[in-house]
């Protein structure tokens, strides 16, 4: 009997350490973080998802502990992450949604404490680092997975099935962008430059585009960066540019930016049998930024109006009418937890891994090397 499933049977009798679950009632969630990343997307995502219950959410903030009692109503609060984790027990699963810097530390405390748990992004600083807590996790029998939400996004859940019906042919190149028009830095960690924070665009944006990157087209053998500070005032990078050889043959070029005062193409796909380009970005981001909740009033989902629909065609201008207007699939981030609850029930594998992440990872680190050398990296 493996450790995943010796849990899950210690789940059936209801004991065990990391809060055992009988199959038939909601698992408990705990949330240590409620800044953006807990309030906008973890917690309203955990909340609608069948199966799981947001039990306690840690904040030292008095402000943030009555904000989610009022959004969830069920919910407990703590002051302290140690607090949360002293009580592990009581807990099926652990969402670890605070600063960059304590996600390592926290993460590792948790699996020792036997919880299974999920990290936002990104899921350490170093490679080396999300190996550690991999390993860590299958020596404990735990889950450990990575709030990697836009694999779920509707463009990339669109790209995803092109490219995999062969609708392109052999793709060549594959450029995405996470573009904004920020002129003026915000502060916070997020955007400190200091090294132990962990802040600016490449561990931020980048940490999704390496990993729907590596996701379409496998391991990366080379790695070219360019990574600039061009905002009067910042101090992290907020312009940087990754170009990625892949295994496969595939060039991917990913763009993330602050300063961008016209936004590029959210993806361009270049193939040997067509091209397709898309603009725009998700809705759901913005739909749980204004407190729309998935499944609520039966509206639906991740759905983005036929204006917005990406081209495909070979030769033509989507400027000038040309190519075939293809539907964007639905977004669907409420299937990352949906995932996390039957891996947790059954002991199968997460919707992402932290082996997955550490291997984006690597390139981000390739990146950071390459942007202060001037030189490309070879990837082992």
């Amino acid at each position: 009997m493996n450790a995943m499933s010796a849990m899950g049977d210690r789940r059936e009798r209801g004991e065990g350490s990391g809060g055992g679950a009988a199959q038939d009632r909601p698992l408990r969630v705990g949330l240590l973080g409620y800044g953006l990343a807990g309030s906008v997307f973890h917690a309203p995502l955990i909340a609608a998802t069948a199966g799981l219950r947001l039990d306690v959410v840690s904040t030292a903030s008095p402000e943030r502990q009555a904000q989610a009692r009022a959004e969830h109503p069920q919910v407990r609060t703590a002051e302290t992450a140690e607090a949360v984790l002293a009580a592990a027990d009581d807990l099926d699963l652990l969402v670890i949604a605070t600063p960059n810097k304590t996600h390592v530390p926290l993460a590792t405390a948790a699996l020792e404490a036997g919880l299974p748990v999920v990290v936002d992004k990104p899921l350490a600083a170093t490679a080396a680092e999300a190996e550690q807590l991999a390993a860590l996790a299958e020596d404990r029998g735990l889950l450990l997975s990575v709030f990697q939400n836009r694999r779920w996004d509707n463009d990339f859940r669109t790209v995803r099935k092109l490219v995999e019906e062969g609708a392109l042919g052999d793709v060549q190149r594959f450029e995405s962008r996470f573009e904004r028009w920020r002129p003026r830095p915000k502060g916070g960690w997020r955007e400190s430059g200091d090294p132990a924070e962990i802040g600016g665009l490449l561990y931020d944006l980048g940490s999704h585009l390496a990993d729907q990157a590596l996701t379409l087209f496998g391991p990366v053998v080379s790695v070219y960066a360019e990574s600039d500070v061009r905002r009067p005032g910042a101090e992290a990078d907020d312009d940087t540019f990754l170009a990625l050889t892949h295994a496969s043959g595939v060039r991917s070029h990913l763009w993330m930016s602050a300063t961008a005062a016209l936004l590029g193409p959210r993806f361009r796909i270049l193939g040997s049998r067509a091209g397709f380009v898309k603009h725009g970005l998700d809705p759901q981001e913005a739909a749980l930024r204004e407190g729309l909740r998935p499944g609520a009033d039966g509206t639906e989902w991740g759905v983005e109006p036929e204006s917005h629909w990406g081209h495909l065609g070979a030769g033509t201008s989507p400027q000038t009418g040309g190519g075939e207007r293809v539907p964007t699939l639905p977004g669907d981030y409420p299937a990352y937890y949906a995932a996390i609850e039957q891996a947790l029930r059954t002991g199968g594998q997460p919707p992402v891994t932290a082996r997955e992440a550490a291997a984006a990872l690597r390139v981000l680190e390739a990146a950071r090397v390459s942007a202060a050398e001037a030189r490309t990296i070879r990837c082992a």
